[in-house]
């Protein structure tokens, strides 16, 4: 149960309360003072069923629950004005259960009526009688307006960051999965089309082409539902890094996988953001890096998980405000480490090739 449900089921209790507490109140009050007049029966079986009702329908609170209440009340209110008080309560109840137009009108009738009972009581016009009751009426619905409408702000704004987190999960789902496979398979094409006068060597390059284009096929089944890579399916994590590696090699950039520790089981969204970032950065690698060779290295240590990937690429000037980060995939794989609770590092320098090292820690990734 979330903070706002704890609060809104606190809220109900304390006004569920306070209304039976004052109709009980109201009913000891006018049996003290009209015992025995011929009205007294009436009003205790009305309070009685008034009660009943109350207790019954906050089973399953509703619009017909609260007609039926409000012509208990009002009924007695007319035979015993000493009951107007109770009127608080239903103010909020109101309030929260009607949309504001209604739930306006709704307090500005039963306003009135506290406000002619009062002055029945007073025997005359008493204006603290007739303001009071109309300020409390301001009070509540202007406090209850406000609470409902920045309720419905915060609900929106959650939907909104709900949304903007979505977007930005499928972008690197994208970008990391079949945005580069599909580069892939493309430089695999141009390969076959540059040797075409080589028949092996050009169909070499199409059926590697064609696996490519059943992965990302794959990838996308997987990605509308949520999945985990599609390297990931049935596989270790060591497995997955070598389909990962594979699949670069035939692109062009030959990739070796190394493991180093013992290997332990991993969560699932730990390994899905390994891989990940390994495709990511072998990506980078071929088609930014201009790399002849990368290795993935993984790492396993007593609390956390190590995953690095150098290339000997053209490299690039890493600063402490843009580390490198120019383009979508660095952010994404940063991303990737960050949300579980980890760190992505990059190492590099112009010429001397670049090492992209996320490091999870083991104890607090979900």
């Amino acid at each position: 149960m979330t903070t706002a449900d704890s609060d809104a089921r606190w809220l109900a209790a304390v006004m569920h309360s306070a209304f039976l507490l004052l109709v009980l109140a109201s009913a000891v009050r006018f049996l003290t003072r009209h015992d025995g007049t011929p009205l007294a029966p009436w009003v205790i079986a009305l309070t009685a069923a008034l009660v009943v009702a109350y207790g019954v329908g906050l089973l399953k609170p509703g619009l017909v629950w609260l007609i039926v209440i409000l012509v208990f009340w009002v009924v007695l209110v007319v035979l015993a004005p000493s009951f107007a008080w109770s009127a608080i309560p239903l103010f909020v109840t109101g309030l929260r259960t009607l949309p504001t137009g209604p739930a306006v009108a709704l307090v500005a009738v039963v306003t009135a009526l506290v406000v002619v009972s009062q002055n029945r009581l007073a025997d005359g016009f008493d204006p603290n009688l007739t303001i009071v009751p109309i300020a409390i009426a301001l009070v509540t619905t202007a406090v209850i307006t406000f609470m409902r409408r920045q309720t419905e702000r915060l609900r929106e704004s959650e939907r909104n960051a709900g949304v903007l987190a979505e977007r930005h999960r499928v972008s690197r789902e994208i970008h990391d999965a079949l945005a580069q496979g599909l580069s892939s398979q493309a430089m695999l094409l141009q390969a076959a089309d540059q040797a075409w006068a080589r028949p092996e060597l050009a169909r070499e390059h199409l059926r590697s082409a064609l696996r490519v284009g059943a992965g990302n096929l794959s990838e996308a089944r997987r990605l509308v539902q949520d999945l985990a890579p599609a390297d990931l399916a049935d596989a270790t994590l060591e497995d997955a890094l070598h389909a990962v590696a594979d699949r670069q090699t035939q692109a062009g950039l030959p990739a070796e996988v190394r493991v180093d520790g013992a290997e332990r089981p991993l969560p699932e969204r730990v390994q899905s953001a390994l891989v990940r970032i390994a495709q990511g950065a072998l990506a980078n690698a071929l088609e930014h890096a201009g790399a002849g060779r990368a290795v993935v290295t993984l790492t396993y240590l007593d609390d956390q998980v190590v995953l690095d990937v150098a290339d000997d690429g053209r490299g690039f000037r890493v600063t402490k405000t843009e580390p490198g980060e120019r383009g979508h995939g660095l952010p994404a794989m940063r991303a990737r480490a960050q949300q579980l609770g980890g760190r992505l590092t990059v190492e590099s320098a112009p010429g001397q090739g670049t090492v992209i090292s996320a490091a999870i820690p083991l104890e607090t990734a979900p």
